[in-house]
């Protein structure tokens, strides 16, 4: 799982915290590792880390839960003591009341003639503050002295350091349980959760380690991931060079049906992605208000205006495939567009405003990519954006159940789901400067790109989606705020050209 702690290089599956609780207990039962053991592993992977991370550390303070998670902070505390640090432990709950693992951890910590403290509302001024309050098992909201413990940590100037995972964080949904621990770093064990990498979880973890605490492989044989983690790095091995004799035609005619009245820009920038990933040619199938300018700066587009259905159907019938949606309206032309192209049985990608006329008119297909962000998943699913926010893995299944083919529901960590007996992929590459208009329009138009070169739709779905990433990850580098969807389209040749064009 992971050979060298700490490294940047994670693992790629990912679990559900009763997967996680499993892997211990096979590891424990089976394999006779002893649960003391794994947590005096915990403790003393954190404190390495710890002291690698914050080197410059004098005083930290430990806040303790009931559970487990409480006593690797135990462990911590100590390690951080016997080192010359000045430690103080605060404990939630009456510890002696604390069981098993963690009661031993507790009496080591105090057999060095240190207190425990009870909470009582007093932080102090550490430089770090150690969360080991809360565990994976978390399953109702934070509520009482937990949550005002939690919202004046929040509110302290020193840095906090997550144990296993932030303290109110839903391991498995990445939903804040009513209030979380914003934590500089989290330190995960045994198992990555898969709710640390999307939601909300990606504002709790800050970055994120991991260790397997020396849990033997053949333990995860037992327990298929719920989950697998993607990114550029990972996906871009399945990029292949072109023969030299490649020509146009090898490479795929895609239509890209968008922009009605008002709307070029959503059409220029999903067309001019496609093609900036690859496909042989592209057509823009667009309203005639806008027809003859749109490729003015972008003459390799093949710009058509849709006057009517006659016109649109001539298009069809020579494409390979199609992406459908991005500014496409919500007029009498735009549902004329979307329903002559869902006839014409081409494979395609379906966004924006091609998520509104199938949530109008929902029907099932196979051969469809749909990548709709939170907001056009609470329309297709007929319940609120927060809902899909508070469960995203559970929408994305919803999706694909109710319209078939592979869904991208996208957001801080983009999931892509197929069903058809496989685990969903989720993409943890990307950056909030993506959070801007049009950022949708390129990533259905760099998908439509990969699709109409033959790759298969759920490839084709998870290469797009970190393709987008990386290039959003790469424009990030001149700074997040003020970055522009047109500005990740300038990376996308270097991304597909490692070695050639990265200059």
């Amino acid at each position: 799982m992971c050979a060298t702690p700490y490294t940047k290089e994670l693992p790629r599956a990912l679990y559900r915290a009763e997967q996680v609780r499993e892997l211990d207990r096979i590891a424990i039962q089976e394999f006779a590792i002893p649960g003391a053991a794994l947590m005096a592993r915990a403790g003393s992977r954190a404190f390495r880390f710890m002291r690698q991370r914050w080197p410059d550390l004098s005083e930290i303070l430990v806040v303790c839960g009931m559970g487990n998670n409480g006593g690797d902070g135990y462990v911590v505390a100590r390690l951080a003591r016997q080192a010359g640090l000045q430690v103080r432990v605060l404990q939630l709950g009456d510890a002696r009341q604390l069981k098993g693992d963690a009661s031993t951890m507790a009496e080591a910590w105090s057999a060095l003639g240190q207190s425990i403290e009870s909470f009582e509302g007093s932080i102090g001024n550490p430089d770090l503050i150690v969360d080991a309050m809360l565990g994976t098992g978390l399953e109702r909201e934070v509520a009482g002295q937990w949550a005002s413990v939690i919202e004046q940590i929040n509110r302290h100037r020193a840095t906090v350091f997550a144990i296993d995972i932030p303290s109110g964080l839903h391991a498995d949904s990445g939903r804040i349980m009513g209030c979380a621990i914003e934590a500089g770093a989290t330190i995960s064990f045994i198992g990555l959760k898969q709710g640390m990498f999307t939601g909300r979880g990606p504002d709790c973890c800050g970055e994120i380690v991991f260790d397997a605490l020396e849990v033997p492989e053949p333990v995860y044989a037992r327990q298929p991931p719920a989950a697998r983690r993607i990114d550029w790095k990972n996906r871009s091995e399945h990029l292949t060079t072109r023969r030299r004799s490649a020509h146009k035609g090898d490479f795929g005619h895609l239509l890209v049906i968008a922009g009605d009245q008002g709307y070029p820009g959503a059409a220029r920038l999903a067309a001019e992605a496609a093609a900036r990933s690859g496909a042989g040619r592209v057509t823009l199938a667009t309203h005639p208000a806008h027809a003859p300018y749109i490729n003015l700066g972008r003459p390799e587009l093949m710009s058509q205006g849709i006057i009517d259905e006659e016109s649109l159907l001539r298009l069809l019938r020579g494409m390979n495939s199609l992406v459908l949606g991005p500014g496409l309206g919500r007029s009498a032309w735009g549902e004329m567009a979307y329903r002559l192209a869902l006839d014409s049985g081409l494979p395609m990608v379906v966004d924006a405003d091609g998520l509104y006329w199938l949530a109008q008119q929902p029907t099932h297909r196979d051969d469809w990519i749909l990548t709709p962000h939170p907001g056009e998943a609470s329309r297709l699913l007929g319940y609120d954006a927060q809902t899909v926010q508070n469960d995203r893995f559970a929408a994305c299944e919803a999706l694909r159940n109710r319209f078939g083919g592979v869904v991208v529901l996208k957001g801080a960590g983009t999931l892509i789901d197929e069903g058809a007996g496989g685990s969903p992929t989720l993409c943890s590459d990307g950056n909030p400067g993506m959070a801007s208009a049009g950022s949708g329009d390129v990533l259905s138009g760099i998908i439509g790109g990969l699709v109409v070169q033959g790759h298969a739709l759920r490839d084709a779905a998870e290469l797009g989606v970190c393709l987008h990433a990386a290039a959003g990850d790469r424009a990030a580098m001149r700074g997040e705020i003020g970055m522009l969807a047109g500005d990740l389209l300038a990376e996308l040749r270097p991304l597909l050209n490692p070695g050639l064009c990265d200059v």
